[in-house]
Formats: C-alpha cells, sequence, structure tokens
C-alpha cells in the first residue's frame, strides 16, 4: 500500500440541536403501553351501569389516548397488513377525531363506541402478536 491520503468527508449528524432536543423531549415524555389501564377503562364504559356524567370526558379522553397508542402500535408493526386490524385502525383513527357529544346517551354511546373499538383493536393486535401479551 502506498502512502497517499485519501480525502474523507467530514461527518454529519443525521439531526440538528433542536431535532435532538424534539427527540429527547418526546422521549422524556414517553410512558409504556398500559394494558391494564386500558382494560380497566374499556370496563367502565361497558358496564351494564354508565359512569357518572362528571368523569365522561376524562373517560372519553383516556380511551381516545389509548386509541392513539394503539394505532401507533399497529403502525409501527405493520399490522395494517392484516385486513381485519387494518379495518380497527380507522375505525380507532375516525373515533378519535369525534368529538364527544352533547347530550347524556349520545355521549354514553360515543364512549362505548371508543370503548369497543379499543378492546377489539387491543384484542386483534394481541392475536396477531403485536402485542407482546394481553392484560
Amino acid at each position: 500500500m502506498t502512502g497517499t491520503a485519501r480525502p474523507v468527508r467530514r461527518w454529519v449528524p443525521p439531526l440538528s440541536s433542536t431535532e435532538l432536543v424534539t427527540v429527547l423531549d418526546r422521549l422524556r415524555g414517553w410512558s409504556p403501553f398500559d394494558g391494564a389501564a386500558l382494560l380497566d377503562d374499556v370496563a367502565a364504559v361497558l358496564d351494564d351501569v354508565p359512569p357518572p356524567e362528571e368523569d365522561t370526558a376524562q373517560l372519553a379522553e383516556r380511551l381516545r389516548e389509548h386509541l392513539a397508542r394503539l394505532v401507533t402500535i399497529a403502525v409501527a408493526s405493520e399490522a395494517e397488513q392484516d385486513t381485519t386490524a387494518a379495518q380497527l385502525v380507522l375505525r380507532a383513527r375516525t373515533l378519535h377525531a369525534d368529538p364527544l357529544p352533547c347530550g347524556r346517551q349520545a355521549a354514553i354511546a360515543h364512549l362505548r363506541r371508543l370503548g369497543w373499538t379499543a378492546n377489539e383493536l387491543h384484542d386483534r393486535l394481541a392475536a396477531i402478536r403485536c402485542l407482546r401479551e394481553a392484560a
């Protein structure tokens, strides 16, 4: 080998400092999937006795968060290749975007749709092994 030096390009980080701060903030705000909490919330809205009216908005928000987390898991694990999972993901996205309706009966019906969809998507992701275990 001869003593000729080859020029080497200077390394450039893949993210800017601003983008790295964003990633760090997201990592700090991350919490693991909690299947038990999901099932508790599903049970609360699918029970024969509807949840108290003062808990409706909070339950709806938690169920939306569960749906968002499940959709993220489905997309990351390519579960949408499964027809049933793809349909459930679509339904979850639609329900996630729907606001909580006014009126007690309409709100309870919406909560139950959120609950059923979260439960079915959770079960399907467990069945096709996108979740390590079902709580």
